[in-house]
């Protein structure tokens, strides 16, 4: 089993990810969704919370070099980006999704000096919207963002296109193809469930569509 196979079946398991082809979630933008993820229940499983943030600090290592700062999002990025940053001996940084409405008003908390070569961490990536937020405020605060790591992603066409637009890399520890194949494998869902699970991830919009009733 590979590290990211292991990391999704940690996932499964603890029910930060559950699948419900036949019975979708409604997500608060109104679409139907066969997946429901809750990667902030990790926090709570030692072994699974350290399978996650030493995959991180492997795919740092891996794909980018320099790294000065790290920085999560809040609120669930932050955690993760702790323990990375502590593996890594580096510096943490975190970002809200808006500046304060108070005090300084500040977006980012903890220190950043221009020129600095930082890391986004995420809990999830979707479309990459709300992450890619969080790397134009690092930016606009002086940082050089290096690409984006996150616990799961569903590797959405969206997501690609977002993060090319934004010229910027991302990787996950684990990500959806991967967890529907495990779960697959381990009984949780049918070969037909795995087949309209694919459709979804090709075409969200239209699979929430097609189940609206």
């Amino acid at each position: 089993m590979t590290y990211s196979e292991t990391v999704a079946k940690d996932l499964l398991e603890i029910h930060a990810v559950t699948l419900s082809p036949d019975q979708p979630y409604t997500w608060a933008s109104g679409l139907h969704s066969p997946i429901y993820t809750d990667n902030r229940l990790t926090i709570s499983y030692p072994k699974v919370r350290r399978a996650i943030y030493q995959g991180m600090t492997a795919l740092i290592k891996q794909h980018f070099t320099d790294v000065d700062v790290v920085a999560g999002t809040a609120t669930a990025g932050i955690p993760h980006a702790a323990w990375v940053a502590e593996e890594l001996g580096k510096p943490l940084i975190y970002v809200r999704s808006k500046p304060k409405d108070h005090g300084r008003g500040k977006q980012i908390e903890g220190v950043l000096t221009a020129g600095q070569r930082v890391v986004v961490i995420d809990d999830l990536i979707s479309t990459g919207g709300s992450v890619l937020n969080a790397v134009r405020a690092v930016q606009q605060a002086g940082g050089e963002v290096v690409g984006v790591i996150a616990v799961f992603s569903y590797q959405l066409p969206a997501a690609d296109q977002n993060f090319a637009a934004a010229g910027l890399n991302y990787y996950a520890v684990t990500n959806y193809p991967t967890l529907i194949n495990v779960a697959k494998e381990d009984g949780l869902i049918s070969a037909a469930h795995l087949s309209s699970l694919q459709d979804w991830r090709q075409d969200p919009a239209a699979w929430s569509a097609q189940h609206a009733n």
